[in-house]
């Protein structure tokens, strides 16, 4: 691999940390960065869905609201395990607890929103 000219060492080739200096962070490390993107895209899911619970209600029924709030939460809720899972393949750090306390809290969250909102 060719490096910009100030990385690397002689004329060998790239080391792991030349790569992350050009870089800048290793993905492995934005666990937490996924997160918080996860429950931004939840909360905005929510925010379109309550567009049409509150301001549509004559063009958005509550149930079919309800319906697309909770099949967009189950389609995030799988991008951000398959995002956590393939960007923490071949390491050692361990985020089950994580991803399985922010998806029952989502799942907790989407039920209360769904059983509240509109009856």
């Amino acid at each position: 691999m060719t490096l910009p000219k100030g990385f690397g060492s002689g004329g060998s080739g790239a080391s792991s940390a030349d790569v992350e200096k050009m870089i800048g962070r290793r993905v492995e490390n934005m666990t937490g960065m996924i997160t918080i993107s996860y429950i931004a895209a939840w909360l905005a899911t929510f925010g379109g869905t309550a567009a049409g619970y509150f301001y549509y209600p004559w063009a958005y029924p509550t149930n079919s609201g309800h319906y697309a709030f909770i099949i967009l939460t189950i389609i995030e809720s799988i991008g951000y395990l398959f995002c956590v899972k393939v960007m923490e393949e071949g390491t050692k750090k361990k985020s089950n607890g994580l991803i399985a306390g922010v998806i029952a809290g989502v799942a907790v969250g989407t039920l209360v929103i769904s059983l509240v909102v509109g009856f």
